[in-house]
């Protein structure tokens, strides 16, 4: 990261993403939340109620802006078009964090309605490299990089996705958003052992960390498969991943989403609720 870039700061408390069937709730009181997330697309019009609640949040509490169509892994140029919105959106809001993902979404003018994965070589981890150095030289900020939910392994990948993301940082500065949820769905689905997964993941860099749901299903074969659904609760053992990375880490801004199926707000609050006991007493083993 270069020094006229500005870091991830997000408090590390816990935090939620922001749903507008919350908006009243939320502004009714105070609320023991650490930070509110935003999908960036959904905020890149000029004006309405999403600024006006957004707006009154941001008065109070921390923001961290969460792209999901930057398409950040596409072999194509960035969209220059939704980088500048992008630009415009973390200028009017000034958040304390901006996040993308290990993806690719876009192809020529189609944008696709998904996060699609990528073979990790050589040739892939330069593409990606020089896409988020464009990023963090057009924001003027750190950008942090989140790890996939996957469903599918290439053959043709020569780098562990782990080793790939820790040489992404190097060569960037960029920090990274570890997505526990992701870890465990993509372990699950791949026939590995998430702990082992999580023990080669380079801590160091991670500025955030991501936790949510997951429903199970079966493939085309019978075979159990995972699916990053955001849809429910955490699951347990998707908590005991998260409780061991802490105990490694020591807090850090840990966030709750749920994007379907949204719950009334008093169950997402007591999510963030939950993350929060587990943060403190991170906190109090760092301390002791």
């Amino acid at each position: 990261m270069k020094p006229s870039q500005k870091p991830s700061q997000l408090p590390r408390r816990a935090g939620v993403g922001f749903k507008p069937e919350h908006f009243h709730a939320i502004n009714a009181g105070p609320q023991p939340i650490g930070f509110f997330e935003v999908h960036a697309e959904n905020y890149m019009g000029a004006g309405g109620p999403p600024h006006a609640q957004l707006g009154r949040l941001r008065e109070d509490y921390a923001l961290s802006i969460h792209g999901v169509g930057l398409s950040i892994g596409s072999t194509q140029p960035l969209d220059r078009d939704h980088l500048a919105r992008l630009k415009t959106l973390c200028a009017r809001y000034e958040p304390e964090s901006f996040s993308e993902h290990l993806a690719w979404s876009s192809h020529d003018t189609v944008f696709l309605n998904d996060l699609l994965p990528l073979p990790y070589t050589a040739q892939t981890l330069r593409h990606i490299a020089a896409h988020i150095d464009e990023v963090q030289d057009c924001l003027g900020r750190q950008m942090l990089l989140e790890n996939p939910a996957t469903y599918l392994l290439f053959e043709e990948s020569t780098i562990p996705e782990t080793e790939f993301l820790a040489e992404i940082v190097r060569r960037t500065g960029c920090g990274l958003l570890l997505d526990v949820n992701n870890v465990f769905v993509a372990s699950t689905n791949h026939g590995q052992d998430p702990r082992s997964y999580l023990a080669a993941f380079p801590v160091g860099a991670v500025r955030e960390i991501h936790l949510s749901g997951h429903s199970e299903t079966v493939d085309d074969i019978g075979a159990p498969l995972l699916i990053d659904s955001h849809d429910t609760p955490v699951k347990d053992p998707v908590w005991a991943l998260y409780e061991a990375l802490l105990a490694r880490t020591g807090p850090v801004a840990s966030l709750v989403e749920w994007d379907n199926d949204v719950p009334q707000w008093p169950v997402l609050r007591r999510e963030a609720e939950a993350a929060q006991v587990l943060l403190d007493a991170a906190r109090r083993r760092a301390a002791a």
